[in-house]
């Protein structure tokens, strides 16, 4: 399987599968599943060097993140936390031995259950974990450190759950920048640093109050705040801080680093959804997935598919549907299963609960489903080492 060109790394509930696509894009091939069939919750990978790194885990693992620096021939784990299997473990030899268990102590013992998200940027590897924190290591992620300013944090007692628990599952670096990074918490919302994680600044407000009004649903705009319940969030390029997000409650676009909000939710079937992408050069460029909403099935409005771009930072918007299922349609697109390649014109990609990959590579206009009965699909991330 070449590893040149465009490869899709791709997070299941059954371990992570890497598909590829070459120079051209097309043929893709899969390869998987890896990380003996962990729960994959995001894959990242460098483009320089290729290495890989995969994070995961769950009440039955506990928590730990896979590396490979061969392409994914081989992987290493290092686990952070323990999980069930340990107790297990702890009280049967023949389990401890069929497994290789050892007693080694573990770095964070039982703090969290589940790596949701990683980040490379500056030399730093960051990882998002369950319940919400930040970790960082300086040495590729064979050692990590907990980011002790986000966990001090004066509202750290106040953070709800979202549905899928308390949750840091979005990381967004600076490209110039090293000292500054934004986060995303389901459901406390989004944070940033400016000082390299010393401190942490809560960014949700509104730029306009009388967004609140209207909305009666508790993960809804209210208070002057945009609703916390931050589902998916991005920096567009160019010197600005523009960032958008997708939320439990519309679309969003802050040009000022998340210091304020602004709703662009109209024009879209639903105000529900779970990811966001933006134009590799276009900073005005943007797609997302809306689904019909969180109490009446979370799949495509009219169970028909849909990936919609807006080309005016969300003033208005298009349906893109050539190639996309128009009937019987009832699968979820997750947080984090959505990505984008770098090349002109953009490659969009996208996976679904129901185990498809779908790619585009003419920017949204028409779409080809490359993979299918995957596990369901948690994450994914375009690797371009063309």
């Amino acid at each position: 399987m070449s590893f040149n060109g465009v490869t899709l790394l791709v997070g299941t509930t059954k371990g992570a599968f890497l598909i590829s696509g070459g120079d051209e894009r097309n043929g893709w091939a899969i390869k998987g599943p890896l990380c003996d069939g962990w729960p994959i919750n995001h894959i990242i990978g460098e483009p320089a060097t290729g290495q890989l790194w995969a994070g995961g885990g769950g009440d039955w693992n506990g928590a730990g993140i896979w590396s490979s620096d061969d392409n994914g021939e081989t992987w290493n784990l290092v686990r952070l936390t323990k999980g069930s299997m340990d107790e297990w473990a702890a009280n049967d030899p023949d389990f401890a031995a069929m497994i290789g268990w050892t007693e080694e102590p573990l770095p964070f013992a039982d703090q969290f259950s589940q790596v949701w998200s990683l980040c490379c940027a500056h030399g730093r590897l960051y990882a998002g974990v369950k319940p919400a924190g930040l970790l960082v290591s300086a040495d590729g992620g064979k050692g990590w450190k907990r980011v002790e300013g986000l966990d001090t944090h004066p509202s750290a007692d106040s953070w709800e759950p979202g549905g899928a628990g308390l949750v840091l599952h979005t990381i967004v670096p600076h490209p110039e920048d090293p000292e500054k990074l934004w986060i995303g918490i389901s459901a406390a919302g989004v944070f940033a640093t400016e000082d390299g994680g010393a401190t942490w600044e809560r960014r949700n407000r509104l730029s306009n109050a009388g967004e609140c009004s209207g909305h009666d649903h508790p993960a809804g705009p209210r208070d002057g705040e945009t609703g916390h319940c931050v589902h998916n969030m991005v920096r567009a390029p160019g010197d600005g801080d523009l960032l958008y997000q997708q939320n439990h409650h519309g679309v969003w676009r802050s040009s000022d680093g998340g210091r304020s909000w602004d709703n662009r939710t109209e024009g879209l079937p639903s105000s529900f959804g779970f990811p966001i992408r933006v134009h590799p050069r276009d900073p005005e460029t943007i797609w997302t997935l809306p689904l019909n909403g969180d109490s009446i099935g979370r799949f495509p409005p009219d169970a028909a598919a849909a990936v919609w771009r807006s080309r005016d930072g969300g003033q208005s918007w298009e349906a893109q549907r050539e190639g996309l299922p128009q009937q019987n349609c009832y699968f979820t697109v997750l947080r984090q299963a959505m990505a984008g390649d770098g090349r002109d014109p953009a490659g969009i990609y996208f996976g679904t609960n129901s185990g498809s990959v779908f790619a585009s590579v003419d920017e949204g206009e028409t779409w080809q489903e490359i993979a299918r009965h995957l596990p369901t699909v948690l994450c994914v991330e375009a690797l371009d080492r063309g």
